[in-house]
Order: C-alpha cells, then structure tokens, then sequence
C-alpha cells in the first residue's frame, strides 16, 4: 500500500511581527493537535509535526535515574568480568 501524500494550499498570516499559519479543524482533530508543534527544516523543506510530550529532557531523565537508586557495588566486578587475571601492558 502506497502512501498518499496529500498537498494544501495555505497562506501566512500576519501575527504580530511574525508570520504563521491557520491549520484546518479536521486537522488538528485528526492529529490530536493541541498549543504546540515541532518545526523542523528538512531537506525537502519544513516539516510540522506533533511535540512528543512523553519524552523526557535530560534533567527529567538525570532525575528519573538519580530516583531509581540503583545499586552499582558489583558494578567494578561486572566490569573487569575475568580480565583482573590478564596481564596488560601499561
């Protein structure tokens, strides 16, 4: 199955000293598109798409893991996993 890349004619508008864009109804319904989208410049052009706000920052991520509290006290055994016995050249 194909698919379909479907083309719409829009037109700026002036907001402020910018310019934006009007985005029909059944759009945003279809998209499940609330007050903020992703622009990104492509080689094809610009691509709107939706903001995943399930994606964590990195200080939601370093907060995430910092709540885990793991334990890492085998992590040096882990690590060398049998090559303590090896002779390495320094």
């Amino acid at each position: 199955m194909e698919k379909q890349i479907r083309a719409r004619d829009i037109k700026l508008v002036p907001i402020g000293n910018s310019k934006g864009v009007r985005i029909p109804k059944e759009l945003l319904q279809k998209y499940d598109l609330n007050n903020s989208l992703l622009l990104e410049e492509t080689d094809r052009g610009l691509l709107l798409r939706k903001k995943d706000d399930n994606k964590l920052s990195w200080e939601d991520t370093y907060k995430a893991m910092a709540d885990e509290k793991e334990d890492w006290d085998d992590f040096d055994t882990a690590l060398l996993d049998g090559l303590e016995d090896e002779d390495f050249e320094y």
